[in-house]
């Protein structure tokens, strides 16, 4: 080091040769008692002055109390956001989640966490990043308010595991964006078709028999997809007319079924050595691809926009048009909570309004 005052005019920053003849400014203090001695960088392309600035910097971070040499070395050895995620993957999600869950946070992680900070450390990640990369998928709002939700997860097990400290975590304060949800439920009339393309498909072979009987299930039971997929002969009680299922989304549940469906599953033969209703073509499996029979199925109805779960709202509501009230159709979904099943609210008061509309009509043609 050149002289007790170092280079610069500032006491502690100076320049140190090395054997192969480059120069490099440090800066060197006391800190804990200890001796600290810290690379700013090569003499040449950094000037005196800026060597002075970043010394100044790593003084006052001294003072502070905070080891900039200790946070670059533990920077160093963090592990990325690739590594976290599949630390994420492999240690908590198996415990804590069910399958599906399982899987949707694998494809969070996947296809829009590691493509974009992958590469970056767990340390590192800023609040910004986080919603840098949130608005990267603003074209995509639920795409990017689920992946938001699986980053605070993964950075609040970052804290658990030591790997961040507490109340680190960046995904704080980033607004989620506001997500329209997306209601469309089928008229008798839509019924009509959407029953007619089942026939027609079943009668011509268009599609498997697994497929066809699954979608009528799915029509006239409002279950969930998974439900009827993972439908096994032993959930099943014929005299009751009940399915017991020991898993769902919301947990074990009953759900119960009119005698039209017990009726269809009559019809289905039952495969040997094969414990599901809808059997798949692997032995022993259930059917795992529905979409693309229901794809071809609803162009037949001329149903282009309906979606699979469009007809569990569709049994919802057509629960509601029958008279029976919220509290009931929420039993009849699963629902755990009623504000799931509050969202149908405002289709109970249609026949109030059909029939205020009828008697203001009959009052009005009365007085012309």
């Amino acid at each position: 080091m050149k002289g007790a005052d170092g280079v610069c005019g500032r006491k502690g920053i100076g320049v140190r040769t090395r054997v192969s003849g480059r120069k490099y400014y440090i800066v060197q203090t006391r800190y804990n008692g200890r001796h600290r001695k810290y690379t700013i960088g090569p003499h040449g392309p950094i000037t005196c002055e800026k060597a002075r600035t970043k010394a100044l910097k790593i003084l006052a971070t001294l003072k502070d109390g905070k080891d900039p040499i200790g946070d670059d070395a533990k920077l160093r050895r963090c592990i990325t956001m690739k590594q976290m995620g599949k630390k994420f993957l492999d240690e908590y999600v198996p415990l804590h989640c069910k399958p599906s869950t399982q899987k949707e946070y694998k494809r969070n992680v996947e296809l829009f966490i590691n493509p974009v900070i992958g590469r970056k450390k767990v340390l590192e990640i800023a609040r910004r990043d986080i919603a840098e990369l949130h608005m990267d998928y603003a074209h995509i709002p639920y795409q990017a308010n689920r992946t938001l939700g699986v980053l605070s997860k993964m950075f609040n097990l970052a804290e658990v595991w030591e790997i961040r400290p507490d109340h680190s975590n960046p995904c704080l304060h980033v607004k989620k964006y506001k997500e329209v949800k997306r209601e469309r439920f089928l008229s008798l009339e839509e019924y009509k078709r959407l029953g007619q393309a089942l026939r027609d498909a079943e009668n011509s072979g268009s599609e498997t028999k697994s497929a066809v009987h699954a979608l009528w299930l799915l029509m006239m039971t409002g279950c969930r997809l998974a439900e009827i997929q993972t439908l096994k002969w032993e959930y099943i009680d014929f005299e009751l007319g009940e399915f017991r299922l020991p898993d769902s989304k919301s947990g074990a549940k009953v759900v119960h079924v009119g005698s039209a469906i017990i009726e269809r599953l009559k019809e289905i033969e039952k495969v040997e050595d094969n414990p599901y209703v809808i059997s798949g073509k692997k032995e022993g499996s259930y059917l795992t691809d529905l979409q693309h029979p229901w794809r071809r199925i609803r162009t037949a109805a001329k149903l282009d926009d309906v979606r699979i779960h469009d007809l569990r709202h569709s049994y919802a509501s057509g629960g509601l048009m029958v008279g029976e009230g919220l509290p009931m159709i929420g039993k009849l979904l699963g629902h755990t909570q009623v504000q799931t099943t509050a969202r149908y609210a405002h289709l109970a008061s249609d026949p109030v309004k059909s029939a205020a509309e009828k008697i203001s009509v009959r009052i009005a043609e009365a007085v012309s």
